[in-house]
């Protein structure tokens, strides 16, 4: 199972203890993760190839992971992409942030956080209730 992250390109500095207790997470659910805005530069002459970087990427997810506390137009395209696709949308935001309605409205579970160590408590049980509730496969087949 993969995860994308999604995040402010501009605040990804000051949300870097979000990131790094998101990922943390993730590692501790043995869940892969991919931070989109760590992972590439484009400049704004790319902006078609950076498009379908990201949707290329994620296709490659289970959950999309919107990180909202700084709301930006590229979290709501790359929400609604992952929803047309069919990805368990998970929305992150802090307590004292302004609160997204439209990314709030296309997912499938919201955590809002006090501080980091909230932020993972919350993420590990909402991905647990994910991995409990995913259909049992048969390798024997």
């Amino acid at each position: 199972m993969q995860a994308y992250i999604s995040t402010s390109y501009i605040r990804r500095q000051s949300l870097s203890d979000a990131i790094e207790t998101i990922t943390a997470s993730f590692n501790e659910c043995g869940i892969e993760q991919f931070v989109f805005v760590n992972n590439y530069l484009f400049d704004k002459s790319r902006q078609k190839e950076m498009m379908q970087q990201a949707f290329f990427d994620i296709g490659r997810a289970d959950i999309l992971v919107a990180e909202t506390s700084d709301k930006a137009i590229g979290i709501s395209v790359e929400v609604g992409y992952a929803k047309a696709k069919g990805k368990i949308i998970i929305y992150l935001r802090q307590m004292n942030a302004e609160h997204s309605t439209t990314v709030a409205g296309t997912s499938d579970h919201q955590i809002i956080y006090n501080n980091v160590n909230d932020l993972g408590m919350k993420l590990i049980q909402v991905v647990s209730t994910i991995q409990r509730n995913l259909p049992k496969t048969d390798i024997r087949k």
